[in-house]
């Protein structure tokens, strides 16, 4: 099995259970793991998204692709929509051609729980809700699922996407822009203030990285009837209340620091996990005080051995 971004906080935890279930893993990422040493049972190709060459090389003989690629973020692709299309659906399109070629089995995508769905029409929202992204990066995961859809209406190329929730827990980057559990947990470990944009009412659906990373085997190895699976906790938490459990958690005050909203936030996401729940037999297992508490201490430990 070949995963795409497999040295990523998503990708590392991914390569852990497919290992675990006995399968020969390789990963293609431009660049090593952040919080560890490179595996040494898993085979790894080590180059950006674009290098054609090294991305057929490492095809050859895969039966299973995990794609989890991107190379913008929801808050920056607006910025260069031209650089996230050709980066992203343009390799994309590249990657099926050489899947068919390889005759690779089946697809694997990591899609977006949120950005594709844009403002919701309501709540939860569902997999057959209107996708009506606000941000380049929605708009590319959207059109790289309808080209899915394409090649195996043209070629049988089988696939199945899954949309995240927003994850979080250890291994993801706790000094980053992105993931906003592991960025609170992080500047509390630093004892910086946490900033929030907006009064802290946006509400999201968070998932532990275990229970995401169950769903993604799940949706390689279960045969379903459907191809679209959202897979988060099915529930909404302000950011306001994630700042509350935390200091519960924790047992400590925090700081915070309230900044203008930002445009592109949604004010209300969270997703209807139904038909992962029925089709995958998948139901997220960890609650958000349990999952705080594994990711804290991942982070205070990187600030401890760090100091």
């Amino acid at each position: 099995m070949l995963i795409l971004g497999g040295n990523g906080f998503i990708g590392s935890h991914l390569s852990d259970k497919l290992r675990a279930e006995g399968h020969v893993v390789s990963v293609f990422d431009r660049q090593l793991e952040a919080f560890r040493k490179p595996c040494q049972d898993v085979t790894y190709y080590q180059g950006d998204f674009g290098n054609r060459g090294l991305l057929q090389e490492a095809l050859k003989g895969t039966e299973i692709v995990f794609h989890l690629i991107n190379t913008t973020l929801p808050k920056t692709s607006n910025d260069d929509c031209v650089f996230d299309i050709q980066s992203n659906v343009i390799e994309t399109i590249f990657l099926l051609e050489k899947c068919l070629e390889n005759n690779v089995k089946k697809i694997i995508f990591v899609s977006s729980g949120g950005t594709i769905y844009g403002k919701p029409t309501k709540l939860p929202v569902s997999e057959n809700c209107p996708t009506d992204p606000e941000c380049s990066y929605g708009i590319s995961k959207l059109t790289i699922e309808k080209y899915l859809a394409l090649f195996n209406h043209l070629h049988g190329l089988d696939y199945t996407i899954v949309r995240p929730s927003n994850p979080y827990g250890e291994r993801q980057n706790p000094s980053g822009i992105q993931g906003a559990i592991s960025v609170f947990l992080g500047k509390v470990a630093r004892n910086e203030p946490i900033q929030i944009w907006g009064d802290g009412e946006v509400v999201r659906d968070y998932i532990y990285i275990s229970d995401l990373i169950e769903g993604i085997y799940r949706a390689a190895t279960v045969t379903t009837a459907s191809r679209v699976f959202n897979l988060g906790n099915g529930v909404g938490y302000s950011l306001n209340t994630i700042v509350e459990t935390i200091q519960k958690v924790l047992c400590r005050s925090i700081k915070i620091n309230y900044a203008e909203k930002r445009l592109f936030d949604i004010p209300e996401i969270y997703l209807d996990i139904t038909k992962a729940k029925t089709e995958l037999l998948w139901t997220p297992t960890i609650t958000l005080n349990e999952g705080i508490e594994r990711t804290w201490r991942f982070n205070n430990g990187l600030v401890n051995n760090d100091s």
